[in-house]
Parts: C-alpha cells; structure tokens; sequence
C-alpha cells in the first residue's frame, strides 16, 4: 500500500495531515505535476482524472480524491474521529467540510491556476476573469467562517475535524495565490494560529 503524491500540492497535504492525526504511517511515492508526470500514460491507466494524491492498495485497488483516500483510512482506524461522531455529528462534519471545499478551497484554486502564468500548461486554457471573479468568493467565505468561529472552537463544532483539514490547507494556499486573508478576520486568525501549532500542520 502506498500514496502517490506531489509533494507541494495542496490535496495531498490534506491527506499527510489526516493520517498524521491519526498516527498512521504511510510511504509515499512522489510525482512531478509540473513536469507533466500526471498526464503519462502509466499514471493516467491508475487515474484517469490525472490528479494526486491517489492511494494503491496491495490488491491494486486504485481509490482517488482526497477525502475518499480519508474516508477510507477512517473506517480502518476510527479514533480520534475526524468525520464527526453519530448521525448528526457526522452530518455536520460532512456539511462543513463541503462548504469549505467548495466555497473556499475551489476558489483560492481558481484564482492560483488562472492568474498564475507558470499553471498555464496545467489549465488550459487560463482565463483571468474566472480567477479574478473567485477573489471576493474567497473573502465571503471567509467572513462566514469568520462568524462559525466566532460561537465554536473549531469550524465543525469543538472537536477537530477534516473540515479544519480542509480550511487550513486552503488558507494557507491563498499565500502562493497571493491573497491576503488576516485583516478583519480575527477569529479566522485565533483558529489558524492554533490549528497550525498542531504536529500534523507539518505534515
């Protein structure tokens, strides 16, 4: 069993952390995506969505996307708990953790691939507008975390979650994208600062 993975990508740095909560130890096996590694044929045959990370089980099994790779290692080793516990807890963590994805992750994402002139050859085609669009995407979710944080300790209520998982890696990629985040945000900040402290931020 082994993870295949760019090294500085931020999905796969999603699933360091969450094994790294867990105390589980995996090898990992690095890729270039920036030398086009994702689009050979070898790995396309394991991924046809041509993204890491992916995790190849002993039998072969190839299972892709992050929080499916999570999920996964969460039913073999469910304590602590990062998907929430019972029905509404696991809803709630569920819940969250999509809106982070899709209201902050994805648009930090677009901002870096359409404005970044060195992704050029990995989103074709690059359209300036798109990720000047997702720039106050990103400050409305984060004025909404903001809020969340401001009644809870964490982003899914007072325990630690894949969905803080999913907003640190996020946050920290708006510095590559070059986006400021700090300034009126200071609950966002107090999370961040805490959250980051943690062994797994490092992972």
């Amino acid at each position: 069993m082994r993870i295949i993975e760019t090294r500085k990508a931020p999905n796969p740095r999603r699933v360091r952390i969450f094994l790294t909560e867990k105390g589980i130890e995996m090898p990992f096996e690095g890729i270039d995506l920036m030398a086009g590694d994702l689009k050979t044929p070898e790995f396309t045959a394991i991924n046809p969505m041509q993204r890491v990370p992916v995790l190849l089980l002993d039998d072969g099994t190839a299972i892709a996307e992050t929080v499916a790779i999570c999920r996964y290692f969460e039913e073999l080793h469910p304590e602590p708990a990062l998907f929430g516990r019972g029905a509404a807890g696991r809803a709630n963590v569920e819940m969250w953790n999509r809106r982070v994805e899709q209201g902050l992750f994805a648009a930090v994402t677009h901002v870096f691939r359409h404005l970044n002139p060195k992704m050029a050859h990995l989103e074709s085609p690059q359209v300036a507008a798109w990720g000047e669009a997702n720039k106050p995407k990103v400050h409305w979710m984060l004025g909404l975390l903001d809020k969340v944080l401001a009644r809870h300790h964490y982003i899914a209520g007072e325990e630690y979650s894949i969905a803080d998982i999913t907003a640190l890696v996020a946050i920290d990629f708006m510095k590559p994208a070059h986006l400021e985040w700090r300034e009126g945000h200071a609950n966002v900040a107090r999370w961040h600062d805490e959250v980051s402290g943690r062994p797994s931020a490092k992972a």
